[in-house]
């Protein structure tokens, strides 16, 4: 399926949903993350291919490709297949952003492959891929303030001004946790980032 690539590429995937009306949700924080990572990178994510938006740069000699699904949450895999399949990138070389409410705000969990955890863009991502061996940046966002709570409407909710300082802190953390995975692997991305307090 995947085509044989001259040169060692890399694609980093921040998960979300299209429209203005959730650009500060709780699961809008893989946007945001690699919109900030754009623009570390002085690129923008803006090519719309693949049933998403996306952007190609070059870093330390490899290609790296960055990408914001525009098919909500739920397809989100889709996206990522198809400029995975096209460009040759392996799973092992797919860099996943996204939000957990298992962390609080302000909280990082590298982890080098794993389940779906519950998260709907995560399980269409190893569904289309066929594959949970890819590495992945979670972003605390918080839990439900109680059981009842519905889930889909806390993830669309926004942050309170407290959880937005520590937010920001956390979503440059996360572009710096991806760029570190593949300059320095994952092992050492995770001792330096998880557990990471704003």
């Amino acid at each position: 399926m995947f085509r044989k690539s001259a040169n060692e590429s890399w694609l980093i995937v921040g998960l979300g949903n299209p429209g203005r009306e959730y650009e500060k949700s709780r699961h809008n924080c893989g946007f945001r993350a690699l919109d900030i990572l754009a623009g570390q990178l002085n690129c923008k994510v803006e090519k719309l291919k693949f049933e998403g938006l996306y952007a190609q740069v070059d870093y330390g000699g490899k290609k790296l490709f960055l990408l914001k699904p525009q098919t909500f949450m739920n397809l989100s895999g889709r996206s990522v297949l198809q400029l995975s399949a096209y460009f040759g990138i392996p799973p092992q070389r797919i860099i996943v952003l996204f939000d957990d409410i298992s962390l609080e705000p302000g909280r990082l969990r590298v982890r080098a492959d794993g389940s779906a955890g519950g998260h709907n863009g995560i399980k269409s991502i190893i569904q289309e891929l066929g594959s949970q061996d890819f590495p992945r940046v979670k972003i605390g966002v918080g839990a439900k303030p109680d059981p009842n709570y519905d889930l889909a409407d806390w993830v669309l909710s926004t942050f309170s001004a407290g959880e937005e300082k520590a937010l920001a802190v956390s979503l440059k953390n996360a572009a710096s946790a991806a760029l570190a995975i593949i300059d320095h692997g994952v092992p050492e991305a995770a001792n330096r980032f998880n557990g990471s307090k704003p």
